[in-house]
């Protein structure tokens, strides 16, 4: 998601090549992907201790706006997270992951995740009140969501047909602004370039195409016929006296 206040976002980092060791794995289908931190980072509902995980995206193809973080060896969901689109200008050659501003001696907060060669990705949705901390400290819209569905998404999910996954989808999407007040997500948004130029419509119109004009048949072809007859009949007469001298 870009918002509408064109305010950076503070810490980028792509590849993970500065606080972050290289992704080494993932999967277009699901967008299965390993990342490992060398230091603790928030993402909705609690903070991830230095380590290696996985992020992955719901397995269904309705519902691709649920992240899931489970531990190294995938034996364990962590949490399970709501996320709305995001839009990258250029999408990198590596997994990218942004962060918001944090206070001093704070875990940087997750912002987005984005799949290698993406240009959409996922951006993460803070609980309320936490969400409303974040605004204030980076000084921009935060996505937000109602705090009492933290409680939910730590456990197991396979499916999107499953409740915690349905309430999720179902929930009210707002965003808290640096002032305090909670606005409508699509206020703070801004259309992406891609989608923009598809709905734009063209300044000059193309032209209607035009049908092929016939001409009226009206002409007959007695005339024709007369004139050649008459040719005709003028050849005759010429070679009518050589025919009778060779005769004779």
């Amino acid at each position: 998601m870009r918002y509408a206040t064109k305010i950076p976002v503070v810490v980028s980092l792509i590849g993970f090549s500065l606080a972050l060791a290289p992704a080494v794995n993932a999967d277009a289908w699901d967008r299965l992907t390993k990342v490992t931190f060398n230091a603790p980072v928030e993402i909705p509902g609690r903070v991830l201790e230095p380590g290696t995980y996985w992020f992955k995206l719901l397995d269904s193809p309705s519902d691709r706006n649920i992240v899931q973080i489970y531990n190294a060896d995938q034996s364990r969901q962590i949490a399970m997270i709501l996320a709305i689109p995001d839009y990258r200008l250029k999408p990198a050659d590596k997994t990218v992951i942004t962060f918001e501003e944090r206070a001093s001696n704070a875990p940087e907060a997750i912002k987005a995740w984005f799949y290698p060669g993406d240009d959409y990705g996922e951006e993460f949705v803070y609980p309320k009140p936490r969400a409303v901390q974040l605004a204030k400290i980076v000084n921009q819209p935060v996505p937000s969501m109602p705090a009492n569905l933290e409680a939910n998404t730590k456990m197991p999910v396979k499916s999107a047909k499953e409740a915690p996954a349905v309430a999720l989808k179902k929930a009210q999407v707002k965003a808290q602004q640096p002032s305090g007040e909670e606005v409508e997500i699509t206020t703070v948004t801004q259309t992406p370039p891609k989608l923009l130029a598809q709905n734009t419509p063209s300044a000059t119109p193309p032209a209607a195409a035009q049908p092929a004009t016939k001409l009226p048949a009206t002409a007959s072809a007695l005339p024709l016929v007369a004139l050649l007859g008459f040719l005709l009949t003028g050849a005759g007469l010429v070679l009518r006296p050589a025919a009778r001298r060779r005769t004779n």
